[in-house]
């Protein structure tokens, strides 16, 4: 292990052992760990706030000595929570290093990488000179909660260059994702005349009149994998709440419809196959009120080629490291999906091997690191040749 990659190991074990999980945990912690090894190097960065002024991310901004495009290293310093502690054969901050594993969580997803991201910008800063273009380091603090706070004020900072393309730390060595499906989410209200329920005569309820909407949306037609995307969209209710007690009708019954997009099945489409089996379920059991379809959230789904920039660097990165490596569209959306919605293209994931990511005994794999680490400081490099 060299001491560029030992240095990278010890600042993730610094942030390991910061508890960061979303919306639990204070990010200050965690984003000083950051900031001090920044300040201790001499490298610019500043913290980026969301409309809140709450901190939801560092950003690491490296100028190069010659004009040109500016490219982006992403990576999340805020984790998931840790479930059953009690299920850990470790604790889950503890960031030691164990028969080659990086324990704790976040160590896979992924402050590994943002200590990994942090060391390039050092080992960059030192021939900016002679780079084109610039560097941009984004240290998110708001990722896991899905409000993808950090991204989003990188993208409305006024002060920072647009990137002309992201690559996210999220780990995984056997694949560069180039692409992900996309989703579109909704509430759906489903009302009912409620009513005692040891009545002679009541209307059927609103858990009832649900139920027959699930089976609506479960029994709904989607289209296979296309082309290159090689993902079908996929159709899953999330949710369904309704009624309290045993003695009342329920009036009203919530659910949560998840429909993951694909470019020939998009939100367009989605909405409206949601909307046509809301329609369907009034004419066959009518209710005192239309069914209500509120949209949560929608996000595009995307896919690079792989002549794109920065999938080509990376991709060519990893062949000349000798690893053999496939472009791959993921299954999950992530921020890639919202960078993609900016009209600016990323790889969402290439990394070290992992077990246990947002589940219990979460670890990294350490022999994995050199490798990585010069895949992504090589693309980098070609993105910011003169």
């Amino acid at each position: 292990m060299s001491p560029e990659d030992t240095e990278v190991i010890e600042l993730a074990q610094a942030l390991v052992r910061r508890p960061s999980r979303a919306g639990i945990d204070d990010y200050g912690p965690v984003l000083a760990v950051l900031e001090d090894w920044l300040g201790a190097r001499d490298l610019p960065y500043r913290r980026l706030y969301d409309d809140a002024g709450r901190p939801v991310a560092v950003l690491v901004e490296v100028a190069g000595g010659r004009p040109g495009p500016w490219w982006a290293l992403d990576a999340c310093v805020d984790t998931a929570p840790y479930g059953d502690e009690g299920a850990w054969s470790f604790r889950p901050d503890c960031g030691d290093v164990v028969d080659g594993w990086l324990r704790g969580r976040g160590a896979a997803d992924s402050k590994l990488a943002a200590a990994m991201f942090c060391r390039i910008a050092a080992e960059l800063r030192a021939r900016a000179r002679d780079l084109s273009g610039g560097l941009a380091v984004l240290l998110d603090a708001d990722e896991h909660t899905g409000g993808f706070g950090g991204a989003r004020a990188y993208l409305t900072d006024t002060a920072t260059v647009r990137p002309a393309g992201v690559m996210i730390g999220y780990p995984g060595p056997d694949e560069v994702v180039v692409g992900g499906r996309g989703l579109w989410r909704a509430t759906i209200a489903v009302h009912a005349e409620s009513g005692h329920s040891g009545a002679r005569r009541t209307a059927l309820g609103a858990v009832s009149r649900a139920a027959r909407l699930v089976q609506l949306l479960d029994e709904a037609e989607l289209p296979g994998t296309e082309g290159e995307f090689r993902l079908p969209p996929k159709l899953t209710v999330t949710s369904c709440h309704g009624g309290e007690g045993f003695s009342v009708v329920p009036g009203l019954c919530e659910m949560g419809v998840d429909i993951r997009t694909t470019p020939a099945f998009d939100a367009r489409a989605a909405e409206h196959l949601v909307r046509a089996a809301a329609a369907e379920l009034d004419r066959q059991l009518p209710g005192p009120t239309p069914t209500v379809i509120t949209q949560v959230a929608s996000w595009p789904p995307y896919r690079l080629t792989e002549d794109e920039q920065p999938a080509a660097a990376l991709l060519a990165a990893a062949t000349g490291e000798g690893l053999t490596v496939r472009a791959k569209t993921a299954g999950p959306s992530n921020i890639g999906n919202l960078l993609a919605g900016a009209g600016i293209p990323a790889t969402a994931g290439f990394g070290v091997r992992y077990e246990g990511l947002h589940g219990t005994d979460e670890r990294a794999y350490l022999a994995d690191l050199p490798a990585v680490h010069a895949v992504y400081r090589q693309a980098v490099l070609r993105l910011l040749a003169p």
